[in-house]
């Protein structure tokens, strides 16, 4: 609820510090005096736009703070919460508007956008009267408002899950169907190059081996010449070995006369065994070697085919069984894309039904909800002096299969005299009128989502007598859901305030200046006699008001 304004410099007021109490409170005062102004900082402070006109005679910058009280863990202290803006429990709306025009808002003292002031000031302040913020002709205010009536707030819950998930689903399918030519075009060339790979019939130890394979074949002949070479200077009756067992079997005489010679023997016995060894390994690799040239051809071409490959799949020859893996990998995944296009089709295929289910037993509870509240709306109408006027709530269907809070808009419609159209609220009501059906709306939607506090600017225009203590008592009975600011003429209504605040023209040689009291109960009661007999006080205007104050209570 609002606790707090504070206004400086604002048109014709000066300096202003007023404190709310909760329940319904009234603010009169005479034709002039600037009650006007009161809605124009309310409005400047929840981010309605202004000038530099605003800005009072002779100073350089106007200033508007209003401060509210929120209830824990509600609604609006979550959406300050997400913005970054709580300050456990309260919120300060302060807006400074220079006489260059220049403006800054603020929340808690954090400085914000008017779009993010009027956002959250919207949901704390709904303002019924000729102004930006009459949130009643929003189609989504009014469909808020009729479903808080008819406690859909479950079927919508529903309804929203869906439809996120629909949303979801379709933008997935939207993403692989925008992709599909180019997926069948990467496709047809991955099963080419697959297929170009399966031709190979690439094997592991081929390719590993492949090479060297080769350049054996290519040059057998150089190989068994140079390899016989160093066989015949190792192993003929001359060679090598046989030198080297001549000598060891000299030095083993020797080493019997002398055993100092043991180490060198036995390293020139280990050398002599190596060379054996290299002369039998030499030997079997001759044995492997044959000039075959029909098979040096077989591994050219074969060499050359699997170059191509890698060269084509930029890797070497042994990796290209690995390349072939991640090319089999790659189909299986595209083919996979296109299950899941298929599984994705079915479940949005179920998601409609689900969706159609749940809108479904929304459009019925809102058709039933929405002409019992129309009655009730008009009925109250009627007794707030527009005895020719009805209401009604049109729901049209949407074009979208699958939408947000379901399958209808709403709109609210109204007719102030018999015989004419039915008419979009915003288009058909005056001021007044306007005031009184937006009183009426509270009235019968008041467990609905509007904002804790109401303001109504001279809801009273155009009545007067019974249909004026109607009024008052239906605002009355509104505070006890809601924190009530009425602006009015009409003691009728004014006696029913549970706080009186008397706005005050303060005449001085060189300015004007507007000033707000809070009026005590002698004071009340003298006001509301001055409304009902004008500027001179009677005995009976008086014990008029004394009565209507008490009646009210």
């Amino acid at each position: 609820m609002l606790s707090q304004l504070t206004v400086k410099n604002l048109a014709v007021v000066e300096f202003l510090d007023l404190d709310f109490a909760t329940g319904m409170s009234v603010i009169t005062g005479e034709t002039g005096a600037g009650k006007s102004v009161l809605m124009q900082a309310l409005s400047f402070a929840l981010g309605a736009r202004a000038d530099s006109a605003y800005v009072r005679h002779g100073s350089k910058k106007a200033e508007v703070s209003a401060s509210f009280n929120l209830p824990t863990g509600g609604p609006i202290e979550k959406l300050l919460k997400d913005n970054g803006l709580d300050d456990d429990g309260e919120c300060i709306l302060r807006r400074v508007l220079t006489v260059d025009g220049r403006s800054k808002a603020f929340i808690n003292g954090a400085s914000v956008t008017l779009s993010t002031m009027r956002m959250i000031g919207e949901r704390l302040i709904d303002m019924h009267g000729q102004n930006e913020h009459q949130q009643l002709l929003k189609n989504e205010q009014q469909r808020n408002i009729l479903d808080g009536f008819a406690k859909t707030a479950e079927l919508i819950k529903q309804v929203n899950h869906i439809v996120s998930e629909y949303n979801n689903v379709d933008e997935k399918i939207r993403q692989l169907k925008s992709a599909q030519t180019q997926i069948l075009e990467q496709q047809e060339l991955l099963a080419h190059q697959v297929e170009e790979m399966h031709q190979a019939k690439l094997e592991h130890d081929e390719l590993n081996s492949i090479e060297s394979d080769f350049k054996q074949s290519a040059n057998a002949a150089e190989l068994i010449d140079k390899v016989s070479q160093t066989l015949q200077q190792l192993n003929t009756e001359h060679g090598i070995n046989q030198q080297m067992l001549a000598l060891l079997q000299n030095l083993q005489s020797a080493e019997q006369l002398d055993p100092k010679l043991t180490g060198a023997l036995e390293l020139l016995t280990s050398s002599q065994v190596q060379v054996q060894e290299g002369v039998y390994e030499l030997t079997h690799y001759l044995n492997t070697l044959d000039i075959d040239e029909a098979r040096a051809q077989q591994l050219e071409s074969r060499l050359s085919e699997l170059h191509d490959l890698a060269r084509k799949h930029q890797c070497n020859i042994p990796e290209l069984l690995q390349v072939q893996e991640r090319l089999e990998d790659k189909v299986a995944s595209i083919s996979e894309g296109a299950n899941n296009l298929e599984a994705l089709l079915s479940t949005k295929s179920k998601l409609e039904q689900s969706y159609k289910q749940v809108a479904s037993q929304l459009s019925e509870k809102r058709k039933i909800k929405a002409r019992e509240f129309s009655k009730q709306v008009t009925k109250v109408m009627q007794s707030l002096g527009m005895p020719g006027g009805e209401f009604r709530i049109e729901l049209r269907k949407k074009d979208k299969m699958v939408s947000l809070n379901g399958n209808e808009s709403v709109e609210y419609l109204v007719r102030i005299n018999p015989g004419e159209e039915f008419r979009p609220l915003k288009k058909s009501a005056s001021g007044g009128e306007l005031s009184r059906i937006s009183l009426a709306v509270s009235v019968v939607g008041c467990d609905s989502k509007y904002a804790p506090t109401l303001v109504f600017d001279e809801v009273d225009v155009g009545i007067s007598g019974a249909v004026a203590e109607v009024v008052g008592q239906k605002l009355k009975n509104l505070s006890s859901h809601f924190q009530v600011l009425c602006i009015t003429h009409l003691a009728q209504v004014a006696a029913f305030g549970q706080q009186h605040l008397k706005v005050v023209k303060d005449l001085k040689k060189q300015s004007t200046q507007t000033k707000v009291v809070a009026l005590a109960s002698k004071e009340r009661m003298l006001e509301v006699a001055r409304i009902l007999s004008g500027k001179e006080l009677t005995e009976q205007s008086i014990k008029a008001a004394e009565k209507m104050i008490a009646n009210s209570a």
